[in-house]
């Protein structure tokens, strides 16, 4: 009986033991996949960052530009070189000499 016994606590042993190896072998996969995951998201993230800096770095330039063209214009406006106009609603005609044709 002794024998016997020894044998099934062996055998429980060795299924114990290959069911914490299946175990830990999924357990391993499962963060290599995870690892994947981030890995792949961390490199999405970074080229949306890169793409935003771009624009960015696009529309700034634009803004600049567009301030210095205000800028030009402010200097021939009618509009505001008139003090009775902050004051009166502008003739449709001064405004018209304003803007772009």
């Amino acid at each position: 009986a002794c024998v016997f016994q020894n044998n099934e606590e062996d055998d429980r042993k060795v299924r114990r033991r290959e069911k914490n190896r299946v175990a830990a072998q999924r357990s391993r996969k499962k963060q290599t996949q995870k690892a994947d995951k981030l890995h792949e998201e961390y490199e999405s993230l970074e080229q949306e960052n890169t793409s935003l800096k771009r624009e960015i770095g696009k529309l700034t330039d634009e803004m600049k530009h567009l301030s210095e063209v205000l800028k030009d214009h402010e200097k021939i406006c009618p509009l505001l070189h008139c003090t009775m106009n902050f004051v009166t609603v502008p003739r449709p005609d001064a405004l018209a000499s304003c803007l772009p044709r």
